[in-house]
């Protein structure tokens, strides 16, 4: 019963990782009521898991999904915060513009550029390969959580606010 705006995922893998695991909880404080004081003021809980499809490295917009998942569970709510988190060491979830495709494409090379990959690169986690260390480097530097505030039903982000 959350839902998110447009969100972006970045992923620094360039093989397409398995499939990400999104945990989406929302919780509504609700107005005591004057008839009955003691019931509107429980807290609604909501949780819903979606399975996002695997994505190569890159900065992805990833609302539509999520929004087509939970955006109908969102009318229950006046208020409230709809807290997302990526079950994946890999990728990552940020609020970032959505106006300008260029953006995810600045972020990318950004990224790209303070943590290289390759067999130059300084990491010594390589097991999995020479994108590895970097994926989980660049999905600390953003964080694996958000919250969003829920406003009469609906994610409440600026007009160009994507996750």
């Amino acid at each position: 019963m959350s839902s998110i705006s447009p969100p972006m995922l970045f992923s620094s893998s360039p093989r397409p990782p398995p499939p990400q695991v999104l945990r989406v909880s929302s919780l509504y404080a609700a107005e005591p009521s004057f008839s009955d004081p003691m019931a509107a003021s429980a807290p609604k809980w909501a949780q819903k898991t979606i399975t996002l499809p695997p994505h190569h490295r890159g900065c992805h917009l990833i609302t539509p999904k999520i929004l087509n998942e939970i955006g109908s569970d969102l009318s229950g709510f006046k208020c409230g915060l709809a807290h997302l988190f990526l079950h994946h060491t890999s990728a990552s979830l940020t609020i970032n513009e959505n106006y300008d495709s260029d953006v995810r494409d600045d972020t990318e090379t950004f990224l790209n550029k303070i943590v290289p990959e390759g067999r130059s690169a300084p990491w010594k986690h390589t097991l999995e390969g020479p994108d590895d260390m970097p994926a989980h480097i660049k999905s600390s530097m953003f964080g694996c959580s958000l919250t969003i505030p829920i406003t009469d039903g609906k994610l409440n982000m600026g007009t160009w606010q994507v996750v």
